[in-house]
């Protein structure tokens, strides 16, 4: 048989069911369309590609076995890590132990302390991702007259929140605002009134909040509902980017501003993902995940597009040769050009800040095009004004 009719294996997992199934899921359609774009285009290195990907069922303790039977048993070509720090982390000793080549979505700082040569994140927080993710908040508040003076931090009690919850400590004190108030509630928290009312006992100005999808529904609908209007609210919220969180919230998000990664704004519409959104659309209802995509697919196809230009590069899979190539490499990609730093974070951060603006309904359309989002941060990727304070915007 010949070597160009033997698949390239591409092993990974990710948490298909648990709670970070919604965004698993639609990262592994952008996965899929990219193979078959691949595919369809001569494959890699003249071979096809194969994607072997097992469920974590989003239970940490599960990924380094999974890791060591894609290895030993699978004999995978490649290895790529899955979403976000609670499945990149516990992979983490293994990949080190083998030296594998390893890019990893979305996870947060996960590389801070291991410092791993081999591995590269993408996730557009730059080569200090915990401050970055929460700058673009703190920074704009800065900007805004009268100038805010304090902040209350809420954050769900869990994995994901502590790395964005220290940098907004950080952010706090570098742009001068008090914290005033600090709390954590368990993720399986309904009911978030004694939350927010002990929120406005310390009349704070900002409030940030680090939560998940359900959590964030519940947090978006209680502040709204409540006598209490900080003048800004949102910063590290993990929900509010899925399009089922949109739909089920509408107009309730007005005015709250959030964390993004990219946005169907003309500064951003890169060589390619336009084409990679129309594939993504119009299988996303069939397949049952997230209708468009916006926060997971470009991020997850570019993932892929930064490992296939490696091997193409170095002609192989040798896990030293491609993570030297992608140390000094600049990557074409659905999401613009990528070149990674320390840590293998990307080198230079471009976290977006972006307000809800003028949601009527709950219907999907409207989100489709960005103009329910508009982006007030970075200057140079701005679509609009920004609308503050938060009772005037809601």
């Amino acid at each position: 048989m010949s070597t160009r009719s033997v698949p390239i294996r591409i092993g990974y997992c990710l948490s298909l069911t648990g709670p970070l199934a919604d965004n698993s899921r639609s990262a592994r359609l952008a996965h899929d369309i990219w193979r078959e774009d691949t595919n369809r285009q001569g494959g890699l290195l003249g071979r096809p590609v194969e994607l072997v990907c097992y469920d974590d069922h989003t239970d940490a303790s599960l990924v380094p076995g999974i890791y060591k039977r894609l290895m030993d048993e699978d004999q995978v070509d490649l290895v790529i890590g899955g979403y976000g720090t609670n499945t990149l982390l516990p992979a983490m000793p293994l990949i080190m132990e083998r030296q594998r080549f390893f890019v990893g979505l979305m996870g947060l700082g996960v590389n801070n302390a291991p410092a791993y040569p081999n591995y590269f994140a993408m996730i557009p927080t730059g080569p200090d991702p915990n401050a970055a993710l929460t700058e673009g908040f703190f920074a704009l508040a800065a900007e805004q007259r009268p100038r805010p003076a304090t902040v209350a931090l809420v954050s769900a009690d869990a994995e994901f929140s502590r790395n964005p919850i220290f940098g907004a400590k950080v952010n706090a004190a570098k742009y001068g605002f008090q914290i005033v108030h600090e709390a954590t509630y368990p993720l399986t928290t309904e009911d978030f009134t004694p939350v927010i009312d002990a929120v406005a006992e310390s009349d704070c100005d900002l409030l940030f909040l680090c939560s998940y999808l359900a959590d964030s529904i519940g947090l978006v609908q209680t502040i709204h509902a409540h006598r209490f209007r900080p003048k800004m609210v949102g910063g590290g919220m993990i929900g509010p980017q899925n399009t089922s969180v949109k739909t089920t919230l509408g107009p309730l998000l007005n005015g709250f501003v959030n964390y993004e990664y990219w946005q169907p704004v003309p500064k951003m519409m890169f060589a390619g993902v336009q084409q990679l959104l129309n594939t993504y659309q119009a299988r996303a209802g069939e397949v049952r995940v997230d209708l468009l995509g916006h926060y997971m697919a470009p991020l997850a196809y570019a993932q892929m597009q930064v490992l296939a230009q490696a091997v193409e590069a170095t002609g192989g899979f040798d896990d030293e040769s491609l993570s030297v190539y992608a140390r000094e490499a600049t990557f074409q990609t659905v999401i613009g050009i990528i070149k990674f730093g320390v840590r293998g974070e990307w080198a230079e951060p471009r976290v977006l800040q972006v307000q809800f603006q003028g949601i009527s309904g709950h219907d999907a359309e409207q989100f489709r095009n960005g103009s329910r989002q508009i982006v007030v941060s970075p200057p140079n990727f701005t679509s609009g004004g920004f609308s503050f304070p938060y009772a005037e915007a809601a």
